[in-house]
């Protein structure tokens, strides 16, 4: 089986021409697509309301902004992995502040290829994010069938006074002849019961 890398789609947040040429660059089209630029907060802002990103690169400082808030903000509110690029002259200061939000920082000037590793770190980012965020969904299923289980479970208690392990079994009956899941047949049993809400 071949590798087949995910596409990330990119907000890049930077006033420079020269630099946005020179990271898009490294932003090759098949792996980064689409590459959205904002020329500032303001647009980045708009931008990250209208659509989601799976990384977002600020270069630091733009027209209206540092933009270190907006990079903290941009991590806190979405599953976004957040670069935050900041001259050399306040670069640790800045590092020790953005770390704890989970924004990764890079002095500029850098190498193009340390900025194409911080680039691959953010997207490693992004897939642990990804799964988490699978995960949880999964649980919350989980957990939302098994409430309609023991609802299902609680109406035959009370209606038909069985014990708990009899209404587990007549749920399991059900979902047997039906050829359904559990909490199928829990479902239909609380529509075919007639029961108070």
């Amino acid at each position: 089986m071949v590798f087949q890398p995910n596409t990330y789609s990119v907000l890049l947040v930077s006033a420079s021409k020269k630099l946005n040429q020179a990271l898009s660059s490294f932003l090759s089209p098949g792996e980064y697509e689409p590459v959205v630029t904002a020329g500032s907060i303001g647009e980045a802002k708009r931008l990250l309301l209208e659509q989601d990103f799976d990384l977002v690169l600020v270069n630091s400082p733009l027209p209206d902004d540092p933009g270190i808030d907006f990079a903290e903000e941009a991590c806190a509110k979405t599953d976004a992995g957040v670069l935050l690029l900041a001259g050399t002259d306040f670069f640790e200061e800045l590092h020790y502040r953005v770390v704890t939000s989970g924004v990764v920082a890079l002095s500029k000037p850098s190498s193009g290829v340390l900025f194409a590793q911080a680039v691959r770190a953010l997207c490693a980012t992004r897939e642990r994010l990804r799964r988490r965020r699978e995960n949880q969904a999964t649980v919350e299923e989980k957990i939302r069938e098994l409430r309609i289980v023991n609802r299902a479970k609680w109406l035959l208690i009370e209606q038909k006074h069985l014990t708990e392990r009899e209404a587990h079994r007549t749920v399991e009956q059900l979902a047997m002849e039906r050829r359904v899941t559990l909490c199928q047949a829990a479902e239909a049993l609380l529509q075919e019961c007639p029961h108070e809400t």
